[in-house]
Parts: C-alpha cells; structure tokens; sequence
C-alpha cells in the first residue's frame, strides 16, 4: 500500500490534473485483482490449447461483456463531462498479423503477457524483471522499426458500431459473450461465498477478477478518456533509454507527431503511472494475503526463456499495437474488429510457443 501511496505521490508532482494520481490508485486496484484472481491472460490460452479448459476467456467474456456495455454508449456519445472519449482500434495488415502471431510466441515462452509480467513481479518472481526488461527493449526496437512495417499492406478497418450503429453492434457483442459464458464450464472456485477475509486473504474466484477488472477499465475510460492499455508506457521507458544511450527515438515513426512523452517524466505519463502502480498493488494483494514469496523463477534456461519471450512480446505488440490488454480485451471492449483477429492470431503464436517452451525448461 506504501508503494501505491509512492507512485501517486510521484504522479501528483508531475500531474497536469487531479486525474493522474486518481489512475495511479486505479493502477493499483488492477494489480490488486489480477493477484487476488490469477487473472494471467496468457495462462488462458496454455490452458485452452494443453487441456482444452476455456474457463479463462469464461471470464474474460464476463469482463467483456460488462465492460462493452458502458463502452458502446459512452464511445457514441464521444465524450464524457468534456473530456473527449476514444476507443482502441487498429489497422489491421501484415504487422497487425505478424505481431499478434510473435506476442503469442513471446507470452508463452516469457512467462506471461504484459499484465502477467507485472503482476506476477508484484507476487516475488525475479526472473519476470528479465521479462520485463526485454519487454522493454523489444518495444523500443519495434518502435524504430515500424516504417517498415507500416508500408506493408494493410486495411482501415473500424469498429462494429461504425457498420450496424451501437445498439445493434452491442447486442451481437453481446450474444457472442454470453454464448461462450453458457457453453464453458465456470471455474470450480466461481461458487465461493463472499466474505471480507477472502477480499484481502484468500485467492479470488475468477469471475470476481472479471468483474473488478471490468470496472476498472470503465473508471480508466472516465478518467483518461480511453481504455486501459501497458504496453505504451513500455515503450516510452525503452525509448527514454536508448536516448539516453545515444539514439534519436524523436525520429522513430512511432513517435512522429507525439514527441511529447520523451521530454517529460515518466511520471507524466498516465499508462506509466498505471503500470508501475499495477506492480505495487500486486505486491499489496500478495503481501496482505500471505502470498508473497521472493524466487528465483527457475534455471538459467528458464531466464533465457524469458528474455526470448519478453522481447518478442515487445516488438510484436509495437507492430500490433498492443497486446492482451490494449489490441484484444479493450479493443474488443471498444468495438474494434481487429481485436477479433488479434485474438486468433495470438492463438496461432501461442500453439507455436508451446513447442518451445521445453526448450527453456519452463515445464520443469
């Protein structure tokens, strides 16, 4: 809870608006419920594809479905007490493709996706700090790169409100998501009483993870007028780095016309904030409940592995611009087709990513 107080602190001495501390607490409470629920996005694609077990996109569909029912009409409306409302929607082409296909790769083989990797460092995984530092590197190279990405074939595609208008685009969202709610088996810890100790104490059902997330990226929405997203502010850091080091990253084509993030701190920076803050109340949930437990993650193999993983997992979501968070669940949470290709892309990357995780040792 200190590191949360930390992180809001430090956002408030460079925050343009109330709002940037209120996201470092946001930030926080996200960390917090994918702890308490285990809510690792790319757990649900091993289970899925090893043991045929969907109950992770069980819930992801719960969170979906709650949180497109505010997304829609609030994303029509285009703003919300002034503050202009956007949703995450991207071309979709042969990057789009090609890196959905390697950050599918790369969450199998690192140790888990962007919100994986920050709240499973939050719990006392050190080899994720491996992960994570290629994820940052591997952000900073795709940025560099995507000129030439760019330039391959690629549509404009939009959202589904765009062609059938959001009421209709909602409720065939809508089916899509309690079709799968009905047909897959809900966890066997879904059925567990509420109670105050098993908030703080005990691990979360994963509905309950569904549900806190879903209102945490409605409050994302309200507060920074677009959805939750991590992998920005991981290029932001590489970027600031490789500065640092010498390179010019003002003329990389990911900041062209955005150049702002690199002459300020990171602590200007809302998904920064929010993502530094996710490890700090991961580390708060793990701490509270008893969980917390400092390790080394594995063999050396094991690091290698998530070097591999975590570089992969940041060049590919550079040039799918985002990863399990901003390219699939708050892209499809906005409407956005491309999160329907991202998804099976990514299950494609991840069917290959598990042919290789022997070769790290990461079943051992």
């Amino acid at each position: 809870m200190i590191a949360i107080a930390a992180v809001a602190a430090l956002s408030i001495d460079h925050a343009a608006s109330w709002r940037l501390p209120v996201l470092a607490l946001v930030g926080g409470g996200l960390g917090f419920v994918l702890f308490q629920a285990t809510f690792g996005f790319a757990g649900s694609f091993r289970a899925a594809l090893e043991r045929r077990d969907f109950s992770g996109f069980r819930a992801q569909a719960v969170a979906l479905a709650l949180t497109s029912c505010v997304f829609f009409p609030l994303l029509a409306g285009g703003q919300l007490f002034g503050l202009p409302l956007s949703g995450f929607v991207t071309p979709i082409g042969v990057s789009f493709v090609v890196g959905a296909i390697l950050f599918g790769v790369g969450m199998q083989i690192g140790g888990g996706c962007a919100s994986g990797t920050l709240f499973g460092l939050g719990g006392g995984n050190a080899r994720l700090l491996m992960t994570l530092a290629f994820f940052v590197l591997g952000s900073a190279v795709g940025a560099a790169h995507l000129g030439f990405w760019w330039a391959l074939p690629a549509f404009q595609t939009g959202t589904s409100q765009d062609v059938l208008g959001w009421p209709l685009a909602l409720a065939i969202h809508l089916m899509i998501f309690m079709a799968i709610i009905r047909l897959v088996p809900a966890s066997r810890t879904d059925a567990r009483a509420l109670s105050w100790r098993s908030l703080f104490r005990e691990p979360w059902p994963l509905a309950w993870g569904a549900i806190g997330l879903a209102l945490l990226n409605i409050l994302t929405m309200a507060l920074v007028g677009r959805p939750w997203g991590e992998t920005a502010g991981f290029t932001l850091w590489g970027s600031k780095l490789a500065a640092v080091i010498g390179f010019d990253p003002a003329s990389w084509p990911y900041w062209q016309g955005n150049a702002g993030p690199l002459a300020t701190s990171v602590f200007a920076d809302a998904t920064s904030v929010m993502d530094f803050a996710m490890i700090a109340g991961s580390a708060a949930a793990a701490g509270l409940s008893g969980r917390f437990a400092a390790r080394s993650g594995g063999s050396g193999r094991a690091w290698l592995g998530a070097a591999v993983g975590g570089f992969l997992m940041g060049y590919g979501a550079r040039l799918s611009d985002g990863c399990n968070i901003g390219a699939y669940f708050s892209a499809l949470a906005s409407g956005s087709l491309s999160g329907w290709v991202w998804i099976a892309a990514a299950f494609l990357g991840s069917a290959l990513g598990l042919k290789l995780r022997g070769a790290f040792h990461l079943d051992r």
